[in-house]
This record gives C-alpha cells, sequence and structure tokens, in this order.
C-alpha cells in the first residue's frame, strides 16, 4: 500500500490505474478510522480494482479552532488499517497542501437542505464539507465514492452535488454499522463515559419504535416523532436536539407518510452530541392510518 501526500501525485497515481482500465474505488474520511469505514473500504475492495482512502481532518466543516484541534490524528494506525482491509492508495495531504492559496474563496453551497437538521445545529457544516469533498472528487473522478448512511444528511447533499454539477462519480451508500444493542458506530463514541455509553443505545430504540408504528400502520409524522422523543426524553442522560421524519428522496418533511421515509434523531449525552437515522419499512401500495386507528 502506497502513502500519498501530494495532491498531484494523488490525481497522476489514480489516472495511471484508470489507464490500466481499473476502476477507481475513493473512500473519504476525517481520519480515526472505525468499523464503519471498514465497512466502506471492504465494500469498495469487491467492486473496484483501485481502492484510494484519503485521510484529511478538513479544518472547514469544523465549528470551532477547539473542535478541530481535538479532533485525533492517528494517521499510523489509519495507514495499517487501511492496508489490512484491502487499500491500496492512502491520500493524507497537508492543510497547506489542499489550500496552497490558503483558504479558499469559492466554496459550494449547499442550498436550503445545508441550512436545516444537522446544518442548523452546526452552521456551515456542510459548506465546508461539500467544498472539500468537492476537491477531493477533483482529484479523484472518475470514481465510485464510497459513504455511509450513519450521515444520511451529509449522503443526500453529496448525491445532489454529484447530480447539480455533473461530476463524473458514483455514490455508493452502504449501511450504517452498528453494535450489538444498536449504537451507530462513530469516532464519537469514545467520548462516551461508560454510562453515557449504554444511555445512547436509546436512539436506536427510539428509531426502532417509528419503525414499528409504521410496519402496524401508522403514517402520521407528528405521532412517529413524538414517540421518538418520548423514548429519548425517558432516557435521564439524554438531552434531545431534535427528531425528524422526512422523504427520503425530497428530504421535506410530510405531515402523512406516502413514501419512502427516513428517520432522523440527534441528542447529547453528557459533552457528546450523536446522531442516527432509519429508513422506514415501506412497500409499493402500504398503506397507512391517518386517525389514530392502529
Amino acid at each position: 500500500m502506497e502513502l500519498i501526500r501530494s495532491p498531484d501525485r494523488f490525481r497522476d497515481a489514480l489516472e495511471l490505474a484508470r489507464a490500466g482500465r481499473q476502476v477507481v474505488g475513493f473512500v473519504p474520511t476525517l481520519g480515526d478510522l472505525h468499523e464503519g469505514h471498514a465497512r466502506l473500504i471492504r465494500t469498495a475492495r469487491e467492486e473496484c480494482g483501485v481502492v484510494a482512502v484519503s485521510v484529511f481532518v478538513n479544518p472547514l466543516q469544523f465549528e470551532s479552532a477547539a473542535d478541530l484541534a481535538a479532533y485525533p490524528r492517528r494517521l499510523e494506525r489509519d495507514q495499517a488499517m487501511a492496508s489490512s482491509i484491502g487499500a491500496d492508495v492512502v491520500f493524507a495531504p497537508a492543510e497547506e497542501d489542499m489550500f496552497s492559496g490558503g483558504r479558499p474563496e469559492v466554496t459550494v453551497d449547499p442550498g436550503p437542505l445545508g441550512d436545516r437538521f444537522e446544518g442548523d445545529a452546526r452552521p456551515g457544516h456542510f459548506r465546508g464539507v461539500l467544498t472539500v469533498v468537492a476537491k477531493l472528487f477533483g482529484l479523484a473522478a472518475p470514481c465510485r465514492a464510497y459513504f455511509g448512511e450513519k450521515d444520511a444528511q451529509q449522503l443526500r447533499l453529496v448525491r445532489a452535488m454529484v447530480g447539480d454539477l455533473s461530476l463524473p462519480v458514483a455514490v455508493v451508500a452502504c449501511p450504517t454499522v452498528r453494535k450489538v444493542d444498536g449504537l451507530a458506530v462513530s469516532s464519537r463514541n469514545a467520548r462516551l463515559s461508560s454510562e453515557e455509553r449504554r444511555a445512547a443505545s436509546v436512539l436506536f430504540e427510539a428509531l426502532s419504535t417509528a419503525a414499528a408504528l409504521v410496519r402496524r400502520g401508522e403514517g402520521r409524522a407528528d405521532v412517529l416523532k413524538a414517540e421518538m422523543a418520548r423514548r429519548i426524553g425517558a432516557e435521564s442522560l439524554a438531552r434531545l436536539d431534535y427528531v425528524a421524519v422526512v422523504d427520503d428522496r425530497t428530504w421535506e418533511e410530510p405531515a402523512i407518510l406516502d413514501g419512502p421515509a427516513r428517520a432522523l434523531v440527534a441528542a447529547r449525552f453528557g459533552q457528546t452530541r450523536l446522531i442516527d437515522n432509519l429508513l422506514l419499512p415501506w412497500a409499493d401500495g402500504s398503506t397507512v392510518h391517518n386517525s389514530g386507528d392502529s
């Protein structure tokens, strides 16, 4: 496996691979790799001839200098993990290499969705994410790019950017990796105390409750949101940020489910903020109740 620091060299390496008729699989990360990243890399390995993983702590997506400074940098560990799973290239540029002229003047506007949910909680976050992802795609594409469904809003915005800007990238979504109790794997989980870690499983419990209600025919979004909020609120260590139910295609919030929908939750456990989501069960021709007769 090759470690590359230079953006130009990274681009050249992938162009050489494509010249050899190999499909490039690309996994962009902030580093501090975990089982969720491992699934992305393994999936790329199964589907592509060459697998590249970027490790770049993107300063544009952090809300404060303190948060940016606190993010773990474990390149040797990340490099060893990526290599053991099957990555061919790890691209780990320094900030001055990615932004040779200083922070970019031109950035990617995420549109209205970028100001809702996570965008409301973290102003400017998605502009920072999309700007760097677009820059990475400029180096890696044409390629297949792998993202986890845990960050569903980010995934939706990346797909929109690729479509709207006609980028030569096929975005591939991989299912969320979960612990036995349902907690989504995340770098942030390491910040939880043992008590907070136990309490955090309430997020998946709340999402699962919403899914169970839909299976029984409940289609009123307010009912689903109220039940999720109730379940999270019953956990004394959880401080609810938001719950939502969105159309999985448009990300608008329907009053009544009339197609595939996704439940979203965000809450704090101590100083750690966690998010999660779940695609709610739906089949063409499904019938939902809107009058409480479940």
